[in-house]
């Protein structure tokens, strides 16, 4: 039981972690904290689900599909409904809470979208869904499938963020976009270009987890959350903390579950989070504000 709570846990913790690289790509880079963003993951998984039962589209193929139609849509996001918030906004701060304000509402947007094609019930489908033998406990293959999508896509962002010049740009721009300005670097099309990267992500964990999760139209706020709480248990910005935070909130849930109570997974969360935030208010690989 042990090595099955471990594996479920990894594969959880690596869908956490998945979908908050791209809500730290959005709000560390472009400054824009995305309310909808759970709601992204949620069409995602929607489209997965559409692809598969009516035009028997696997989802593994269906990422070719679903992917850069998500990059595609944040980006027009970002330029029609942010950018002008983005040069009115006389500090990063105050977009902050203007980004707040219209992505609050951009989520009842695509939440009443959905709510009028797919109705209020639960949804799921029947994909690899057959256990296989890991070190002698049975495990749903579409999990280990979804667990290894999650590990090769990480490490391939990190690898891209810290590796090539344009992640070398991205970060700069997090870091300080006047002084990105000064050495030629295009701190708006970075910005779009990382929103736009973050709604891809979040939407391959949307047809990741659309695998082997059901889901409906209206618990898009409840990804929103976990991904908050990653980015901000994590550090915001920081790719490494996501993924450590990721793994830990994965993890805690699914001992939780198995061991004590799964209705205390959730109380469980936020004591983890509260205490991380009581010794480190930056977060795990945060830097403290000086």
């Amino acid at each position: 039981m042990l090595v099955e709570a471990l594996l479920s846990g990894l594969t959880l913790g690596g869908m956490y972690a998945l979908v908050a690289m791209g809500l730290t790509l959005q709000y560390g880079v472009a400054r824009i904290m995305n309310l909808s963003y759970g709601e992204l993951l949620v069409a995602a998984s929607f489209a997965a689900f559409w692809l598969f039962t009516a035009a028997g589209v696997s989802p593994v193929l269906g990422l070719v599909v679903v992917a850069p139609a998500a990059a595609l849509l944040s980006w027009l996001i970002y330029r029609i409904l942010l950018v002008p918030l983005v040069r009115r906004a006389p500090s990063r701060d105050a977009l902050e809470v203007d980004s707040i304000l219209a992505t609050f509402g951009l989520l009842f947007v695509v939440q009443g979208v959905m709510l009028v094609l797919f109705g209020g019930a639960y949804y799921s489908y029947g994909f690899l869904a057959f256990a296989v033998d890991v070190f002698g406990v049975s495990l749903a293959a579409n999990r280990l499938l979804a667990l290894a999508f999650a590990a090769v896509i990480g490490l391939a962002l990190y690898i891209g963020l810290t590796r090539t010049r344009i992640g070398t740009a991205v970060r700069a721009v997090a870091v300080d976009p006047v002084a990105a300005q000064l050495v030629a670097i295009d701190v708006r099309a970075t910005a779009a270009a990382a929103f736009a990267l973050g709604g891809a992500l979040v939407a391959v964990g949307g047809v990741l987890v659309s695998m082997f999760l059901t889901f409906n139209a209206n618990i898009g706020v409840v990804f929103t959350m976990k991904a908050l709480i990653v980015v901000i248990m994590g550090g915001v910005g920081n790719l490494l903390g996501c993924l450590v935070a990721g793994l830990i909130l994965g993890l805690t849930e699914t001992f939780v579950a198995t061991w004590i109570d799964p209705g205390l997974t959730l109380a469980a969360t936020y004591t983890i989070f509260l205490g991380i935030l009581l010794v480190r208010p930056q977060g795990l690989f945060g830097r403290a504000a000086r």
